[in-house]
C-alpha cells in the first residue's frame, strides 16, 4: 500500500472542516511499527481539535484520533517481540520514555508527553507507525471493537478516581455525564471498588442505561438541580468524590454536592473552561481539587486484562465507515449518544 486514507483538520470550523486525505504509506523507524489501524473511537476531544480552543494552537494540519486498534503490518529494526498479525491496541499518548517521570511510571507528566491526535497526529488513518512501547498486544478474547472504545476513556477515569481521588469502599461518588464515554467508564470503575454511584444526564434513557452498567442512584439534571437532588440522595451530607468533567454548567453545583472535607477531580471543561469558583466554599468545608490527565500508559495493560476477565464492559453506542466522521461529530455535539461512537477502517 502505497498511500492510505485519514481524516485530518487544515483549519478550525465546523464539521466540514474534516477532511479524507491521501497521504503516502508510513515506513517503521528503528524500534518503530506500522498498525493497520481496523477501528478507532471518537472523543469529545476531537471536537475540540476540530472546532479549536482560546489560547491553544494545535499542530495543524492534524490526522485525529486517539483511540485505535488493529494489525501489525510492519516491524521496524530493533523490534523482536511482536510478529505481522499481530492485533494490538494503540496507547492514546506518548512520551519521551527516558526522563524521571517516564521511567518513573508517570508518563503523563513528561514534558514530551503528547495525546494523539491532538499534540500530535492520531490514530484516524489507513495506516500508522508508532513507537513499540506505544502499542499493547490483544489477547483472543478482547476485541479490537472493545479495545478502541474504552483506552482513552477508561485511563482518564482510572487515574481521576483511583490514583487521584482515592476512592474508598462505600464512599458516595457523583458521577457527571454518565451517558459519555468517561462517564460510563467511571460508573463502572467506582462499582469495581465498592462504592455508591449516583449518575447524572440529561435523559431518562440515558440514566437506565447507567443503571444497567452499575449506577445506583439517579439524577435527570434536565429535571432537578444536582446539588439539590445530592442533599436528599445522602441526607444533606454530600458525596464523598465528585467526577467532573464537564466545566462551567455544572461546577457551582459540582462544588455544593461535595461533603465536608471531600474530594473534586476535573479532566475536561465540555460546556466551558470560565467556570465561577466559590472559594469560601473550598477553604470553609475543606475541600481537595484534582486536576487530572490522562494516566501512565501501563494502565492500557489494567484495561486489557479487565476487559478479558470480564470486569469491565466497552461501552459502544454504534459504529460507521470512517467516511461517516462528520456524522459522528454531529451525533456527538447533539448528545445522541450513550457511550462510544467507533469508527471503522
Amino acid at each position: 500500500m502505497d498511500k492510505v486514507k485519514a481524516i485530518r483538520v487544515h483549519e478550525h470550523g465546523g464539521s466540514d472542516k474534516l477532511v479524507i486525505d491521501t497521504l503516502p504509506a508510513p515506513a517503521p523507524k528503528s524500534g518503530e511499527v506500522v498498525v493497520k489501524i481496523n477501528v478507532t473511537s471518537v472523543n469529545h476531544l476531537d471536537l475540540w481539535v476540530r472546532g479549536g480552543l482560546p489560547g491553544v494552537k494545535f499542530p495543524l494540519p492534524v490526522i485525529l484520533g486517539s483511540d485505535g486498534a488493529g494489525t501489525i503490518a510492519e516491524i521496524g529494526n530493533e523490534v523482536s517481540d511482536l510478529r505481522v498479525g499481530d492485533r494490538v491496541l494503540v496507547s492514546p499518548s506518548t512520551s519521551c520514555g527516558t526522563c524521571e517521570n517516564c521511567l518513573g511510571g508517570q508518563d503523563n507528566l513528561c514534558r514530551q508527553y503528547k495525546i494523539r491526535g491532538e499534540d500530535c497526529d492520531g490514530v484516524d488513518a489507513e495506516l500508522i507507525s508508532v513507537k513499540r512501547e506505544d502499542v499493547f498486544k490483544l489477547p483472543g478474547s478482547v476485541s479490537e471493537e472493545d479495545a478502541a472504545a474504552s483506552a482513552l476513556v477508561f485511563i482518564t477515569a482510572y487515574q481521576m478516581l483511583v490514583d487521584k481521588a482515592k476512592i474508598q469502599p462505600l464512599e458516595d461518588v457523583l458521577v457527571l455525564g454518565a451517558g459519555s464515554g468517561v462517564g460510563t467508564a467511571a460508573v463502572q470503575i467506582a462499582k469495581l471498588h465498592g462504592a455508591r454511584v449516583i449518575a447524572v444526564a440529561g435523559s431518562e434513557e440515558k440514566l437506565e442505561k447507567a443503571k444497567a452498567l452499575g449506577a445506583d442512584e439517579m439524577i435527570n439534571y434536565n429535571v432537578t438541580k444536582i446539588s439539590q437532588a445530592v442533599r436528599q440522595l445522602t441526607d444533606k451530607r454530600g458525596v464523598d468524590i465528585v467526577f467532573e468533567h464537564t466545566g462551567q454548567a455544572t461546577w457551582p453545583d459540582s462544588i455544593l454536592s461535595a461533603r465536608r472535607g471531600g474530594r473534586i477531580v476535573t479532566c475536561g471543561a465540555t460546556t466551558g473552561y470560565e467556570a465561577v469558583t466559590d472559594l469560601r466554599q473550598i477553604f470553609a468545608r475543606q475541600l481537595t481539587i484534582y486536576g487530572s490527565t490522562m494516566a501512565s500508559k501501563s494502565r492500557n495493560l489494567l484495561l486489557i486484562d479487565l476487559l478479558s476477565r470480564k470486569k469491565f464492559k466497552s461501552v459502544i453506542d454504534s459504529a460507521m465507515p470512517f467516511t461517516e466522521v462528520r456524522e459522528a461529530h454531529r451525533i456527538i455535539e447533539n448528545k445522541d449518544h450513550f457511550g462510544k461512537l467507533l469508527l471503522k477502517f
